[in-house]
């Protein structure tokens, strides 16, 4: 499914990527983008009617600044995916805090993809990257793309190479054995996780 992102940065689809079993990622199935505040009205029309839902990860007080122009459409949701006030300094070089220190938003926003109704979501939070970038790379680990895939995606964003979402999925290994173990202690159980491997596949 083609969409137009004009005015959206770092805007794709996931679509194609192969996954360990032999399986790939359904083409349409995931988007991910920067910021909407820019999309012309034509075509968040255009995306409002193709989407099943729209997950925005950003904080209110960004939303504040740069509404969203989906914000009172019924496909979007407002999931911020970091607590308001961060109690730690983010390296350069992982994620690996943001998985630490986030645990109930992270899997609300899991929850969000998981629970949309059928047809393609849309994730993104302000550039596209780090947000974004961590929440694509949970969902995607639990479709089964492989590591390097999923840092290979990341570095595709303005300004990223793979390193530190190869660190953050060391980490997400080390720490807490695996994706799913890390979703449960999110509050996502087995069955939220299982829609996601279905509708991604």
């Amino acid at each position: 499914m083609g969409l137009d992102w004009t005015g959206c940065r770092n805007a794709r689809e996931l679509g194609g990527l192969p996954t360990a079993d032999g399986g790939q990622i359904r083409a349409g199935a995931l988007w991910r983008t920067g910021s909407h505040h820019r999309l012309a009205a034509g075509t968040v029309q255009a995306v409002g009617a193709a989407v099943s839902r729209v997950v925005d990860l950003r904080w209110s007080w960004e939303i504040e600044g740069k509404p969203s122009p989906f914000a009172g459409h019924p496909v979007y949701r407002h999931v911020p995916m970091l607590n308001d006030v961060l109690d730690y300094m983010p390296p350069p070089d992982s994620y690996a805090p943001m998985l630490d220190h986030n645990l109930e938003r992270i899997g609300a926003a899991v929850r969000s993809v998981a629970q949309a109704p059928p047809g393609p979501v849309v994730v993104h939070c302000h550039a596209g990257r780090d947000r974004t970038g961590v929440l694509v790379a949970l969902l995607l680990r639990l479709a089964g793309v492989d590591d390097v895939l999923i840092a290979d995606d990341y570095a595709r964003t303005e300004g990223c190479s793979p390193q530190p979402m190869l660190n953050t999925l060391a980490h997400l290994d080390e720490r807490y054995g695996g994706v799913e173990p890390y979703l449960l202690l999110t509050g996502t159980d087995h069955h939220t996780q299982r829609s996601v491997h279905e509708r991604l596949r």
